[in-house]
């Protein structure tokens, strides 16, 4: 129980003194035993130390399951004055407890602010003479603390010191008590042996030397500094030991910019040499068109702790657009965890580090936060570090957020945030030891918002000082932390100003070494080549990609979907849901034809089964936006879920299928992530509407289209969106299908429309079994998902591969072809259903079912003995501006294959990609196909 139900005890046991049968039996037991023997002990949940942070009653019918047993003091109720001071002392432990981080000494440059009223004793109704007042009782502090006066002070030493944690704000009585217990018993201070202190103090060094050589060697170079938060290393060391002492395997970190490369050479173990290669630019002919600024770069490595224990370390790749990268750390640490079946989320770790401007701007931190945890997202508890310059580029705290500070964000979460002192690493260790158990017992995120500066501007180049001036007059005064640091000690006698000097200048003269072979002429540049999971696997030019067969024996094919439409013994469907697994039953058994969703669960099916994993989340997938896959069944009776890949796979573990929430970049970026440490499986994001990757779309600009080019990574990510004008307005109509094509070069990716169920089956298997990975884009079908137009037959899915374009089946040679139409998705079943009932004859129709890279080759072959006189038509329904014919003009100009003069089709140009009215939308599709075919002769009816 709190001191918030106080006053609610209190009114009872008055009853009970007055009248004990005016209470409950229960009460009444409960103060009959206080009367005669006290409060009765429990044993104490976290081990049987006693928990001595509230004096207040805890009876039977209050106690929470596995919470800290609160100390409860023999105090003697029927003195009046005893339990006025415990009603007054439990206050001001409670606003010490919400607020005390007001107080907190956690800005290094000193700026206080105004102290709560509440944090006064004399607002809980303390006078001068209580203060000294014996205690009868073990409270805060325990034997330490005797009179209210030393209560209060242990309160200010535990919550406004260095550090000011955040932690009232969670519901859970089990996990505040189970911080505050943590945090009081030791004044939130950490007790360090010597080696302890020295490592803290040689991870400085290397953190300051760094800089100060980096500065001086390279005047004037950008290199985003991470001077005046140089605690961020030891912090780093620290965490990467604990984690890997108590078993932690693998640790992804994700970061922006300031810092990276003092994080590169001193914590992931990159070659100084190297970077110091990437400011003079030695081997920039080697990246013409490519490359990343050495910044951005990622890097990985096997970090020994002191226990002789081995954690992998992978700091992420990250474009300028802050906080995106998050969900990608994210979706590398779970990829790992499933990866060798870590399903209670104990042997990999995800470590974050925001700047403080980011964190509370960018909106992707939320998403981030709001998929810790999800079933399909979690990663058991990411550590945030928010290394707090207290400043964002040019603009203040006080211009760039509404609230209090930069964390404030992370209240929507029940986890504990801990602003600290950037200066006082012993602090800084002492909130990472406590943030990392946090994360351990209960398997949440928690927050560290160091307090620092920058001591340069935003860059090398940058003048701070014209718009924060007293600021930097402020930090220009300050000693670097490792001085600060370095006095401590001294004064502690635990190193000696030599000692000091010695280990700076051993660190100086290493990387005056390293320079010195950086810039031999013999200087030998490492190529990374792609190892551990993706050995086999590879990227570069189309030319060099495999065509592996698709198909599986027409039984496999049958018993794949025969065995999905199985339900458990006592499972109720819903009666249309029997409906759809009888169809899917006769379609297994070859007398129904496939249609889409039969298809697609065949291809998914395929892939569990042959022990393969498949990772598909997105908005409603389980069930399918247009309700037509039902990879998940829900009984109609309880509405527990049944996944129906389970009937077919090898190992239930390789079925992993989540609804996401409501979020495009947050869980594009997490399954992007994903992909990058699962080549040997399916990785899939959908969009509800293909549209809604609007919002997702900086996930492709800075890391799918572009992450081979910058950083040599690769990705088998597919990318499923709905899209096709079927009269639903312009924001479910299309997939932006143009800005897919405008970032595509150096066959980057793979953009598809596939337009028949067996397509689709062929397009998903060869992206499974080919060895080389690119990121498939897939614009999916909406009404043709039941169309009886668009179906195939199991012998289709048995046989063959992808066909990157469909040739016309109706003619068997060029004869008598007078135009040829170009098309690419859903027009193409309006485009053969006007030339049937038009009876149009010489119409050849040809289907292009992969946009990129273009099938440039084939389709020549295939148009080697037409008639080069003969007209093409590009037909797209699309307004001009959009879809594929703004790139196929671009690759073309006015002669399609460098030999067909093509015109365009389609509606005209538009801001908008589709009108919002259906009747509109069909009068305009109307016009289209008379545009296009009034064309062409009519004549004997073309056979479909």
């Amino acid at each position: 129980m709190s001191s918030q139900n106080l006053e609610f005890v209190e009114g009872l046991y008055a009853k009970y003194l007055e009248q004990p049968g005016s209470v409950s039996a229960e009460w009444r037991q409960y103060f009959d035993n206080f009367e005669t023997k006290g409060p009765q002990g429990t044993t104490d949940w976290t081990g049987g130390v006693p928990f001595p942070a509230y004096s207040i009653f805890n009876p039977p019918s209050l106690t929470v399951s596995e919470t800290p047993q609160l100390a409860i003091p023999n105090r003697v109720p029927e003195q009046p004055q005893n339990a006025a001071l415990q009603e007054r002392l439990e206050q001001v432990i409670r606003n010490y407890r919400v607020r005390g981080h007001i107080l907190a000494e956690i800005d290094p440059l000193g700026k206080q602010r105004p102290s709560p009223p509440e944090l006064d004793s004399a607002y809980c109704g303390f006078e001068e003479a209580d203060l000294d007042r014996k205690l009868p009782n073990a409270w805060v502090g325990g034997e330490e603390t005797t009179t209210v006066r030393e209560v209060i002070d242990w309160l200010k030493k535990t919550y406004c010191r260095s550090i000011g944690a955040q932690f009232m704000h969670i519901d859970s009585l089990q996990v505040r008590l189970w911080l505050a217990q943590r945090m009081e018993e030791t004044a939130n201070r950490i007790r360090l042996e010597r080696d302890e202190q020295l490592r803290i103090l040689k991870r400085l060094a290397d953190s300051v030397v760094f800089e100060e050589f980096l500065a001086r060697k390279f005047p004037g170079a950008k290199s985003f500094s991470l001077e005046g938060a140089e605690s961020l290393i030891p912090l780093l060391d620290m965490a990467i030991e604990k984690l890997g002492n108590e078993g932690t395997k693998e640790v992804i970190i994700g970061m922006a910019h300031r810092g990276r490369l003092n994080v590169l050479a001193n914590i992931m173990g990159k070659n100084p040499r190297a970077i110091f290669r990437e400011f003079d630019e030695t081997d920039s002919q080697h990246i013409l068109g490519g490359g990343d600024v050495k910044y951005h770069l990622g890097y990985s490595w096997d970090w020994s702790t002191s226990k002789g224990n081995t954690v992998h370390l992978s700091l992420c790749f990250n474009p300028s657009h802050l906080e995106y990268v998050n969900t990608v750390a994210m979706g590398r640490v779970r990829a790992k965890m499933d990866r060798f079946k870590d399903y209670r989320r104990e042997h990999g770790a995800c470590l974050l580090i925001h700047g403080d401007a980011a964190f509370a701007g960018e909106g992707i931190v939320q998403e981030t936060l709001n998929l810790s945890e999800l079933e399909g997202y979690s990663v058991g508890g990411t550590i945030h570090v928010i290394v707090n310059n207290q400043i964002g580029f040019t603009t203040s705290p006080e211009e760039s957020r509404s609230t209090q500070y930069a964390t404030d964000i992370a209240k929507l979460l029940q986890i504990p945030i801990f602003h600290v002192n950037g200066e006082d690493p012993e602090a800084v260790a002492q909130v990472l030891h406590l943030a990392l158990d946090f994360r351990k017992r209960f398997q949440r995120d928690a927050v560290i918002d160091m307090y620092c500066y920058r001591r340069r501007g935003h860059n090398e180049g940058d003048e701070p000082a014209f718009t924060q001036p007293v600021m930097y007059n402020e930090i220009r005064k300050r000693a670097n932390v490792y001085s600060g640091y370095l006095e401590r000690l001294e004064t502690l006698h635990e190193v000696t100003r030599e000692e000091a000097e010695n280990l700076v200048e051993e660190r100086r003269q290493k990387l005056e070494n390293e320079l010195t072979e950086a810039r031999r002429d013999d200087y030998i540049r490492c190529l990374e080549q792609w190892g551990g999971v993706w050995s086999g696997y590879q990227g570069g030019p189309a030319t060099e990609a495999d065509h592996p067969e698709s198909g599986l024996p027409i039984e496999k094919v049958s018993d794949l979907l025969r065995s999905l439409t199985k339900v458990p013994e006592g499972f109720t469907p819903h009666p249309k849901i029997v409906r759809l697994l009888e169809l899917r039953q006769a379609m297994a058994d070859g007398k129904e034809p496939l249609d889409w969703g039969a298809a697609e669960a065949i291809a998914f099916g395929s892939v569990v089964n042959q022990g393969r994993p498949l990772r598909f989340s997105g908005q409603d997938v389980r069930r399918g936006t247009f309700s037509h896959r039902h990879a998940f069944l829900y009984d109609a009776s309880t509405g527990e879920p049944f996944n129906t890949m389970l009937n077919v796979a090898t190992d239930p573990s390789l079925v992993r299928i989540f609804n996401s929430p409501l979020s495009e970049a947050g869980v594009l970026g997490f399954e992007y992530g994903y992909s990058l440490d699962c080549p040997e499986g399916l990785v899939i994001w959908e969009a509800q509407f293909g549209d809604f990757f609007n919002v997702a779309q900086p996930i492709m600009d800075q890391f799918i289209a572009s992450a081979e080019d910058k950083w040599n990574r690769l990705s088998g990510l597919i990318m499923m969106l709905p899209h096709g004008f079927e009269g639903q307005g312009p924001e479910h109509s299309s997939a932006r299908l143009e800005r897919f094509l405008l970032s595509a070069a150096e066959d980057n990716m793979q953009i598809c429309q596939p337009t028949t169920p067996a397509q689709m089956f062929h397009l998903l298997r060869r992206q499974l079994l080919r060895k080389w990975k690119k990121p498939l884009v897939i614009l999916t079908p909406k009404s043709l998902l039941r169309s009886k137009d668009c179906v195939s037959s199991l012998e289709e899915l048995a046989g063959g591969e992808f066909q990157r374009f469909i040739p016309d089946n109706t003619f068997e040679s060029f004869e008598g072809v007078k135009q040829v139409i170009v098309c690419s998705g859903k027009i193409y079943y309006d485009l053969i259903e006007r030339r049937r009932e038009g009876n149009y004859k010489g119409v050849m129709i040809i289907r292009i079912e992969e946009l990129y890279p273009f099938p440039s080759a084939t389709l020549k072959k295939f148009f080697a003995d037409l008639d080069s006189k003969t007209p093409f038509m590009w037909v797209q329904d699309e307004p001009s501006n959009m879809g594929a014919w703004p790139y196929i003009r671009a690759r073309f100009g006015d002669r399609f294959l460098k030999r067909f003069h093509i015109e365009r089709f389609s509606r005209d140009r538009s801001a908008s990609p589709a009108t919002g009215s259906n009747k509109a939308h069909r009068r305009e599709q109307e016009r289209l196909l008379e545009e296009v075919f009034s064309q062409c002769e009519k004549g004997v009816e073309v056979t479909v």
